[in-house]
């Protein structure tokens, strides 16, 4: 499994210095208090969080307007990205971070920590993102419709992730 260190704004890591880790989920116990306390950003029915898994395998959830670097207490992670939830249980789950920038193989991760602590979920991502670095101008990129070329330069991006190793 890949560790997933911090690739984003030097600025947000420093400001992820002074903000509060997110909150470690081990239990459907600890998510309805955590729903309880933030169940005023529901989007809709569902209340939305920014989640990180932990090189410790936790499951650790924020606000949406939380970065994932500060969710993560600056630490590298296994996976992070967006869950949505309804009651006791994750309906949504996305890849999306643009701060780690995690490949949608880190999906077992996010299943183990969520069956870990008792909570149901989907089978996969909801939704998966695909993430490059740009070789020519070091753009973190979204990879859409399997378009490997950069939004900033229109140079081609590699087909393997590659912000690291």
């Amino acid at each position: 499994m890949r560790v997933y260190r911090y690739v984003g704004p030097d600025e947000i890591r420093a400001a992820a210095v002074h903000a509060a880790p997110g909150t470690p989920i081990h239990s459907r116990a600890e998510l309805e208090r955590w729903l309880a306390v933030h169940g005023a950003d529901a989007d809709g029915d569902t209340v939305p969080a920014t989640y990180v898994v932990t090189e410790d395998g936790v499951l650790r959830i924020a606000s949406r307007r939380s970065e994932h670097v500060a969710c993560a207490g600056g630490q590298p992670v296994l996976a992070a990205g967006e869950m949505f939830f309804a009651r006791d249980h994750a309906v949504e789950i996305s890849n999306l971070s643009t701060g780690y920038c995690p490949e949608p193989g880190c999906w077992t991760v996010v299943a183990d920590a969520l069956d870990r602590a008792g909570l149901a979920h989907p089978t996969r991502f909801t939704t998966e993102i695909t993430f490059r670095r740009c070789s020519a101008c070091g753009e973190r990129n979204v990879v859409k419709d399997e378009f490997f070329v950069c939004a900033v330069c229109d140079a081609d991006l590699p087909v393997d992730w590659n912000f690291q190793d």
